[in-house]
């Protein structure tokens, strides 16, 4: 058993599998040799060899440029496509003495090579589809690598069961099929040891890849919801690494995803790659939707491209349906197999009329669904009695359930019922072939039926009607429509809830929960005219056939070498533990401001000015009680005792809180309300930063706040002497970003005459008079010290939010402007690693005040020198 210790799963992302007792010893991810272990590996499988350089004072696994002293010694750009299993097929000799292999011609990950630039190298990291014993693994993996160029990952086969039978298939498919686990046989109930084992076998798959990558040149491709958290375990290792991952399955409305206990460790995970794949908007807008709600993080659409800022990095959004290989499909057509079997169909059913459904057999397929809407079609059109046959694929899938063997005897019950009402000598309405058939053997059936039906309550994609509609287009020899030319004509019925189903806009769409409606679609389809038939079936093979898998593979890397184009440009940090890790990727000038450097510098100024944000800055943004604390009043009188500083409070804040609290500081100066008020010192009187002292627009705001205030549960109004602020954080996220967009307008329109602005800002909407803001605030103290003649030559600044963003503009517009000495030491600081105009930051409040308490020490100390200097130069009375 895992320990229950790995809660939080700091060990496991700190690469501590020996802490974890799987049996088996090492498997595939190289564990010891003690009792039960696997042996020593005789040969392992050659590795490139990398440098990682140092970026930031990480600990060593976490320190993980992508930089190489060492050459590749395969070629550049390579693609690494990794996936739960590989496109191989493995079995035992008949003999017992080693395995045989070849390609899995129906594997996706095999024909996505065929949409790659002709020098890209492909490699396969995956699983095998066999129980491959300890002592022949390392002889089927350099096997595999020589003539395949697959790389197998070997799961011990505990781990296996808990990972793919256990987290995979009990918790992730039925919820990312829309299944909650209301009771222990309605979907799968968490787990915290199946998900432990998902998390070491993503560890494994990780160790496999990192074996034969070379991160300066490879792409890594991920596929499937298997593979959720390898991407933080790459990214850990590898700051720059091009990181792709394409969901093919659907993915679960926020309401159904934020049930699941680990739902912030697999976003974050997939927040670790470059570009993010699904197949409709509906489901990359449900991610995007618990991106928002969970993780607070927005998207951002620009010309035509969907991303995310995560601490400064854009993760892409590819939103792509897959495609069919028609090559491979219509060499399938040719083969002579496919002719007298589409003969004997043809005989079989006779002036029939063939409808079609090919499905595997699970609880989310629909199969009953569409058996009950063809009974109806019959009841309620009788004209199809004796002439509509229904035929049924339903491939056998491993596995089963209370539920599916639920479904699958009320299919049994509903075609004994049907055939036994409606048969007729030589007439059985409903066909249901419980067995996998070969490609040629469906192909068959597709060539003969005039509709195909799919039903399925919820599926990833379907490429059932895409491979219908190649068959369909048919040839000559095939269709017995002699030299007339082939009969080029299909129908579809598709459920609106496949991924296909937003491409095929000729099919006929339909909700398989309604059984009127869908056996009204069925009937639809095979009454239409056959021009009609025959305008759908080219408008979607037009489609079909250029939007194949090649296509789509190379849209896809297309999109992921332009997510990663300036990998090499940034600078990059690994921060944060276990699932919480990610890289902040920023400007290469960007540095963390240390103690010694503006130390120095403070010391060999002599007219310096420090203007400090509150909120965020001196007191953390999380804590309620916002009063500053004896440590900050101290630390802002030390500094204000300097009679060389200047310091300032410039905030959002009314100026009575801030009166308030900085009453025990004489010489602070106050900006309050984004600088409109201003004082000196505490004696001063409160200066207008703004010739605007009228706020007649104040009541024609107002009323457009409370209108959306009202329809905004968790929203408020904040009045300021000068400003109002919309606040929406404690509203739903989704409908407050959303009326915060509307109020926007709304107030622009009716404010457009008025001498104020409107912005937008965190969560917030402000309006306040035009020319208010912090960089104004900046430039009017260092203009009026040089005009004091006390030009400064040491600026700090120091803030947290967008409003700061002002200040650290304002800032370096001044140096441009000669406003300071040109010798100026200037620190524009940020809190936070994230982007930002400044080009220092700290880390947090504690940095903030731990550096300005060294300030404020090494003011101490030249005043100490001072004053020792002048007792030394008073000359002796004697």
């Amino acid at each position: 058993m895992f320990s229950r210790s790995y809660t939080n799963l700091v060990d496991l992302a700190n690469g501590n599998l020996s802490a974890l007792d799987y049996g088996g010893g090492g498997g595939g991810g190289g564990g010891g040799n003690g009792a039960g272990g696997r042996p020593p590996r005789a040969r392992r499988m050659q590795r490139t060899m990398t440098t990682p350089g140092t970026l930031a004072e990480l600990d060593e696994e976490r320190a993980g440029s992508v930089t190489s002293d060492v050459p590749s010694s395969l070629a550049s750009d390579r693609l690494i496509v990794v996936a739960n299993t590989l496109p191989v097929r493995c079995e035992r000799r008949p003999d017992g003495r080693g395995w045989s292999f070849c390609w899995d011609e129906d594997s996706l990950l095999l024909h996505l090579r065929d949409g790659l630039p002709d020098d890209m190298e492909v490699l396969y990291v995956g699983s095998l589809r066999a129980d491959v014993p300890s002592a022949e693994q390392d002889d089927v993996a350099q096997a595999l690598l020589d003539r395949f160029r697959c790389v197998p990952a070997f799961l011990p086969k505990d781990v296996l069961d808990r990972f793919y039978h256990g987290f995979c298939k009990q918790t992730l498919w039925p919820l990312f099929h829309y299944m909650l686990p209301f009771t222990s046989d309605h979907g799968g109930r968490f787990d915290r040891s199946q998900w432990e084992a998902y998390v070491l076998a993503n560890k494994l798959f990780s160790q496999r890849v990192i074996e034969v990558l070379n991160p300066e040149d490879d792409y890594i491709w991920i596929h499937d919801y298997h593979l959720l958290a390898l991407p933080s375990f790459l990214r850990r290792r590898f700051n720059r690494l091009r990181i792709g991952f394409f969901l093919h399955s659907p993915f679960p409305s926020s309401e159904l995803y934020r049930s699941l206990p680990v739902r912030d460790e697999i976003l974050k995970s997939l927040l670790n790659c470059d570009l993010i794949g699904f197949h409709t908007f509906d489901y990359a807008r449900h991610f995007l939707s618990c991106c928002s709600r969970m993780l607070g993080i927005e998207y951002q659409s620009k010309r035509g491209y969907i991303g995310l800022d995560y601490f400064g990095r854009t993760v892409g959004i590819k939103i792509m349906p897959v495609g069919i290989n028609m090559t491979q499909l219509q060499s399938q057509i040719r083969l002579p197999d496919l002719e007298w079997r589409v003969a004997e169909l043809r005989k079989q059913f006779d002036g029939k009329t063939v409808m079609l459904g090919v499905d595997d057999m699970d609880i989310f397929k629909g199969i009953n669904l569409k058996v009950l809407a063809f009974e109806q079609m019959l009841r309620t059109h009788p004209k199809w009695q004796r002439k509509a046959v229904l035929v049924q694929i339903a491939n056998p899938r491993g596995g089963g359930g209370k539920d599916l063997e639920e479904i699958q005897a009320e299919i049994d019950e509903s075609c004994r019922r049907i055939n036994a009402q409606f048969s007729r000598p030589g007439y059985v309405p409903v066909v249901i072939i419980n067995r996998a058939l070969s490609s040629v053997e469906r192909m068959a059936y597709y060539t003969v039926a005039e509709c195909v039906v799919v039903t399925a309550v919820r599926d990833g994609m379907n490429l059932t009607p895409y491979e219908y509609i190649v068959c369909r287009q048919g040839f000559p020899d095939l269709d017995g429509s002699g030299d007339d030319g082939p009969r080029r004509k299909s129908m579809l019925v598709v459920s609106e809830f496949i991924g296909c189903s937003p491409s095929l806009s000729g099919a006929i769409r339909v909700n398989p929960w309604n059984i009127d409606t869908t056996a009204e679609a069925m009937n639809e389809s095979i009454a239409l005219s056959e021009n009609e038939k025959q305008l759908r079936h080219e408008k979607h093979y037009r489609y079909v056939s250029s939007h194949d898998v090649a296509y789509w593979s190379k849209s896809y890397i297309h999109d992921l070498e332009r997510s990663c184009r300036d990998h090499f440009r940034r600078r990059c940090w690994g921060i944060g533990l276990g699932f919480g890790f990610r890289v902040v990727a920023l400007d290469r000038n960007f540095k963390k401001l240390t103690v010694d450097s503006i130390v120095t510098d403070y010391k060999n100024s002599k007219s310096r000015v420090i203007l400090l944000d509150y909120d965020g800055t001196l007191v953390p943004q999380t804590t309620i009680n916002r009063t500053p604390n004896e440590s900050v009043v101290k630390i802002m009188n030390a500094l204000c005792d300097d009679k060389k500083n200047v310091v300032f409070i410039v905030s959002g804040r009314g100026r009575d809180s801030l009166e308030k609290w900085f009453s025990p500081c004489q010489d602070l100066g106050i900006a309050a309300e984004h600088g409109y008020f201003m004082r000196w010192t505490r004696d001063e009187q409160w200066q207008l930063n703004n010739q605007c002292s009228e706020f007649g627009w104040m009541q024609m705001a107002k009323p457009v706040m409370n209108l959306y205030t009202e329809a905004t549960d968790g929203s408020y109004i904040e009045t300021k002497e000068s400003a109002l602020v919309w606040h929406h954080q404690d509203a739903d996220p989704g409908f407050g970003s959303s009326q915060a967009k509307e109020m926007l307008d709304h107030l622009e329109s009716v404010l457009a005459n008025e001498p104020v602005c409107v912005k937008s800002g965190q969560q917030i909407v402000e309006v306040k008079p035009q020319g208010v803001s912090k960089g104004f605030v900046a430039e009017k103290i260092l203009s009026t010290l040089t005009e004091n003649k006390r030009q400064a030559d040491f600026v700090l600044c120091i803030g947290d939010d967008r409003s700061d963003e002002d200040m650290f503009e304002g800032i370096a517009d001044i140096m441009r402007r000669s406003i300071v000495d040109p010798q100026t030491s200037l620190y524009a600081c940020t809190v936070g690693q994230k982007p930002s105009k400044a080009k220092y930051y700290l880390d947090d409040t504690n940095d903030v005040l731990n550096m300005l308490e060294a300030l404020a020490d090494a003011s101490e100390e030249t005043d100490s020198q001072e004053d020792a200097e002048e007792i030394t130069s008073i000359p002796d009375p004697e």
